[in-house]
């Protein structure tokens, strides 16, 4: 019997209600009239999702965030939303309260409207979000050119190191623990970067399913062979992974939860991608460029190293 899996679960739903091959997206495209929308939905459950110390209000938020950063990668401002939720019976209203705070503040906090949105009653806390805006075009997870730089919005690995501190009681010395932990409790989407630059951008992803699952998945939709030449980490993170014992190749390449953009810039935007990151305190790392061939390789010390999908996959 063959293992159900994410990808056979997809395909099962795609081939009853698609009648074209389905190409994988961060968002969803499509034109009303003359109006060209783009939608966005996205699931957080509570026994999978809210980790130890993370507050209902953060875990609303974070259900948001989780929509807002794939707009992010697309260029595309959001503007308006719908929400699911799921409660179960013997929750307080305080909780309630606190649910719909979060949510509030998102809002407030990311310029969206929530237009309504549907209440059950079920075993845990479930948040179903969709949000939608408008756009002409969006920026594909395909179009990567060879030349093209592969840039990052940020270092990677805190958020894993986080949710190890968090599931696991590790510990850490002076305030990584604490900028860990709040990169998995208040994650920070790039949406004014996105926004701004994705005219520059050949392709771009999310990179929430882990870094090596979004380069991948890029690099096949694009035809290309990705060369990275720079591991995006801070010393910090690194110290972090010896002192733990852990891969750090692991951490930063598998973790997931990062929500930060990866994207490919021809070398004649790269000058002003890089003044309107700097304006607006956006840390980009330049970390590889696009190459002929196919798949992702980590160059380092004359050899190369195959990167190998082992993001973040439900059913794993």
């Amino acid at each position: 019997m063959t293992k159900l899996d994410e990808t056979t679960i997809i395909k099962i739903f795609q081939d009853k209600l698609n009648k074209k091959r389905f190409i994988s997206e961060d968002v969803e495209f499509f034109q009303l009239g003359k109006t060209k929308i783009v939608a966005k939905s996205d699931t957080l459950v509570q026994s999978t999702d809210i980790p130890p110390k993370m507050r209902l209000e953060d875990a609303a938020r974070k259900s948001i965030v989780a929509c807002v950063s794939d707009f992010a990668a697309k260029g595309v401002k959001p503007e308006f939303g719908i929400i699911s939720v799921n409660l179960p019976k013997k929750i307080t209203q305080d909780k309630v309260r606190e649910i719909a705070n979060g949510f509030q503040k998102a809002s407030k906090e990311f310029g969206i409207t929530i237009l309504g949105g549907d209440t059950n009653l079920g075993k845990e806390i479930v948040f179903n979000v969709c949000i939608f805006g408008k756009t002409e075009k969006i920026v594909k997870r395909q179009g990567a050119k060879k030349g093209d730089s592969i840039i990052v919005t940020g270092p990677f690995g805190y958020t894993s190191a986080g949710l190890d501190i968090l599931l696991n009681k590790k510990r850490a010395k002076g305030k990584f623990t604490a900028k860990a932990i709040l990169s998995v409790l208040r994650p920070k989407p790039k949406i004014e970067f996105g926004i701004r630059n994705a005219i520059y951008f050949s392709s771009s992803m999310d990179s929430s399913d882990g870094l090596s699952t979004t380069l991948n998945e890029m690099a096949m939709q694009s035809k290309k062979r990705f060369t990275i030449e720079k591991i995006p980490h801070t010393k910090e993170t690194e110290q972090f992974a010896e002192s733990q014992k852990l891969n750090l190749n692991n951490l930063v390449f598998n973790g997931g939860e990062e929500y930060e953009i990866v994207f490919t810039v021809s070398p004649k935007y790269l000058a002003a991608v890089r003044k309107s990151a700097k304006r607006i305190k956006t840390p980009i790392i330049e970390i590889g460029h696009v190459e002929s061939g196919k798949g992702v390789y980590l160059r380092g010390n004359d050899a190369q190293s195959k990167i190998v999908d082992l993001g973040w996959k439900h059913f794993r």
